[in-house]
């Protein structure tokens, strides 16, 4: 081929999204919530999809209201996406570009290395500490004059871990007012002790921006529908680096009746914590170390080089997982999934 691509795209890994589950086994691979929509979102999207002959309004007007009611904002200080990670490459790319550094811990989630390069910035990764949690103190110490933003993911993807509340106020003391903060938090409604408020919060700090989405604890990962709230200058250049219409009506609707009813999605919500917490007591009682997981998925920590071990040893449980070289996120899934958990993490535990 004799296109030129820019080298910083070509050199890019491309994201791997979860494996699907053969017959008969579990799909704990992508976070996905293991209820079925609620009635009331199938509903609004039967009722929609009728009129999918029709572009959707731009920006979403009707949900981007539905929040800023819910969260007590002005609508000019929240933006709809394609899901939350599209939100946080739209920021990035609105504030860093070639020479620019992106800071954020790792392991955290592993689109942001993606985002980053294929804006043509240079990511910074921060090594998380060794309860698996963000060392902000680090992340602080890395900024330079260079740094156009930062990432906190809380709860953290993959490791399930939360950010201190005082820590925080900290970390953010020490970042330079002209620098972006974006606080990713994907799976803050599974989070059932007093943490971080991070919509409270972005009032305080006009450079910070909080990263939310429905496709988690609201189950409509099919749908990609996410939003942020912040400052109404940046969201207006984040704005401007997405594609136009991108945001479905089809969504859209979801995401409102989703938010109608809300009071079903957490009594889901409490279920599925329920079982995350007992599984976990399981798992430590058996000696796996698994750190406190407050997200929908748990952080089974191995050594590089195992990979192909962890594979064999998922599969012959019947389990798909995402397995990096570090460790393997498993998502909390369907009750009947939990004994085969329990025998993985037991048998990766035994290889270390």
């Amino acid at each position: 081929m004799t296109v030129r691509l820019r080298p910083e795209i070509a050199a890019v890994p491309p994201y791997q999204q979860g494996r699907p589950a053969p017959q008969g086994g579990f799909k704990l691979s992508s976070n996905e919530n293991p209820f079925p929509p609620l009635r009331a979102v199938v509903e609004a999207v039967q009722a929609e999809a009728e009129r999918v002959n029709r572009y959707p309004r731009p920006g979403a007007p009707e949900l981007k209201a539905a929040l800023a009611d819910e969260f007590g904002v002005d609508t000019d200080r929240v933006l709809i996406g394609d899901g939350s990670a599209t939100l946080i490459q739209q920021l990035i790319h609105a504030v860093a570009g070639p020479g620019d550094e992106v800071i954020y811990a790792w392991r955290s989630f592993d689109a942001y290395p993606l985002f980053v390069r294929t804006g043509g910035a240079t990511p910074i990764e921060v090594p998380v500490d060794a309860e698996h949690k963000h060392d902000l103190d680090a992340m602080a110490d890395a900024i330079t004059e260079r740094t156009r933003a930062v990432i906190v993911c809380s709860p953290n993807n993959p490791t399930g871990t939360i950010v201190d509340k005082d820590a925080l106020d900290a970390f953010i003391a020490r970042v330079p007012a002209d620098v972006l903060i974006m606080l990713d938090e994907a799976y803050i409604e599974f989070v059932r002790e007093p943490t971080v408020d991070g919509i409270a919060l972005q009032r305080q700090h006009d450079n910070l921006v909080v990263l939310r989405t429905f496709s988690k604890a609201h189950g409509l990962a099919g749908l990609r529908v996410g939003y942020a709230i912040g400052h109404p200058a940046i969201l207006r250049a984040a704005d401007l680096t997405g594609v136009p219409l991108s945001q479905t009506a089809l969504a859209s609707s979801a995401a409102i009746a989703a938010l109608e009813n809300v009071g079903e999605t957490f009594a889901r919500i409490d279920v599925l914590a329920d079982q995350r917490d007992a599984l976990w007591q399981r798992l430590v009682d058996a000696g796996v170390p698994v750190p406190k997981p407050y997200g929908n998925f748990f952080w089974i920590p191995s050594k590089p080089g195992q990979e192909e071990q962890v594979h064999d040893i998922l599969e012959a449980n019947r389990i798909v997982a995402k397995v990096f070289a570090d460790g393997t996120r498993v998502s909390v899934g369907e009750p009947a999934a939990d004994e085969h958990i329990l025998a993985a993490a037991i048998a990766i535990q035994a290889i270390q």
